[in-house]
């Protein structure tokens, strides 16, 4: 059986609706319709000891501060704040020091529900510019809730063993501007972010990311074939850490090889007048298992004509074979025979490819052993792309940092 709420005051009202507990005490409620704005006035009334923050000792009060304010949750369409003089205490241990609030935390310029229900507009908006209008807020105060929020994740993340590490690259600004990115591959979040992609850059991603207590568990690092960040994770996690190369990279390189293939094979034909390679880039980039009907008829075509791009699309293809070996011995054979075959193409391009490949085999042998990719890395990498589209790109490497670290890192980020 539902008890009907007895009519209360406007002050009693709010003060449940808070929460609001003595000496804590709603002492003026205003409300304005037309600026549609409820402005509540709370005190710590009477004069019994506030306990102190740092030690929880009941203290005398000492005096107030200024008066501050907290925006909360709306109330209807009114836009809702908290107005207080936060009382300071004297404390025999720590001083003269100002007492907590029950709606929010300390230096804080939002209550604690705003907050939470802030981090979830932000990570279910479209983009930053509606999540702004529906939070009636400015960009700075956006970036704060967010950079509280991460820094409440980051705190509270679990220090825990994490077996495989994924290391990659993103741009930043215009030009050669990077971040580089630490991702936990088996639980599919990014560690840690810095700026630039230099060794000493990835030292200190892969540092910031991975407790000292737990590097020597880190089993595998998954990356592309750039050199500063190997000898990073050597530096890091010790030189006999198994780096794993990444074969969705492995694939774009190949790929590159066969574009230029077809660029050099396109022009000398387009000299005699052949257009046979006209508007085929694609076809010859992508999976055979998701072409058209029609790509493949072309594909068939152009294999008729003995063209060399036909023949280095065939050494790129045929490399995906390595990836299904699950001994170390079996992989190496048949990179030796693919080898041969790459080297002896008369493809230039396609030769610099299988030798770089060559000199990484250590790498290419650990997926074998550890059979991780960087595709969840690449995977957020989509998600980070598209939160710098939302946001109209960041000017200032710190906020970037924050708002992946918000929508990738997997935090609990609620006050």
């Amino acid at each position: 059986m539902k008890t009907p709420t007895p009519l209360l005051t406007l002050g009693t009202h709010y003060e449940q609706l808070l929460g609001l507990v003595p000496p804590w005490k709603v002492t003026e409620v205003i409300i304005d319709t037309t600026a549609l704005t409820v402005v509540i006035h709370v005190e710590a009334t009477g004069e019994q000891a506030l306990s102190c923050p740092q030690c929880a000792t009941p203290c005398p009060r000492y005096d107030h501060r200024e008066e501050r304010s907290w925006r909360h949750l709306d109330t209807m369409q009114f836009t809702t704040t908290i107005v207080a003089r936060i009382p300071r205490v004297s404390c025999l241990e720590h001083g003269i020091i100002s007492t907590t609030t029950p709606w929010a935390h300390d230096l804080a310029r939002f209550t604690l529900l705003f907050e939470r229900f802030a981090i979830d507009v932000l990570h279910a908006a479209a983009s930053v510019t509606q999540a702004k209008k529906i939070l009636k807020l400015s960009w700075d105060q956006f970036h704060l809730i967010q950079t509280r929020a991460v820094a409440r994740g980051l705190e509270r993340r679990e220090c825990e063993p994490i077996a495989h590490v994924g290391v990659d690259e993103k741009s930043f600004l215009k030009g050669h501007h990077y971040a580089s990115l630490a991702t936990d591959i088996d639980k599919g979040r990014v560690l840690e972010v810095v700026e630039g992609r230099k060794r000493e850059d990835a030292k200190q991603l892969l540092n910031q990311a991975i407790p000292e207590k737990h590097r020597g568990e880190v089993e595998a690092v998954a990356m592309d074939m750039w050199e500063p960040f190997m000898d990073a994770a050597r530096d890091v996690f010790g030189a006999d850490v198994d780096i794993v190369h990444d074969k969705f990279h492995v694939a774009g390189y190949l790929g590159k090889a066969v574009d230029l293939v077809r660029k050099q094979e396109h022009r000398a034909l387009m000299k005699e007048g052949n257009t046979s390679l006209t508007k085929t880039k694609y076809l010859w980039l992508k999976n055979p298992d998701s072409w058209e009907a029609d790509e493949r008829a072309l594909w068939k075509v152009l294999q008729g004509d003995a063209l060399k791009v036909s023949r280095a699309w065939s050494i790129k293809e045929a490399f995906r074979k390595f990836w299904e070996y699950g001994r170390e011995w079996s992989a190496r054979r048949f990179f030796d025979r693919w080898y041969f075959w790459a080297t002896h193409s008369r493809l230039q391009p396609i030769i610099d490819v299988a030798k770089t490949l060559k000199r990484h085999m250590n790498g290419l042998l650990a997926y074998i052993t550890h059979v991780i990719t960087n595709a969840v890395t690449e995977g957020l990498n989509s998600k980070i792309q598209a939160i710098k589209a939302n946001a109209r790109g960041f000017r200032n490497f710190a906020n970037y940092r924050v708002a992946i670290l918000f929508h990738c890192g997997k935090l609990s980020m609620y006050p």
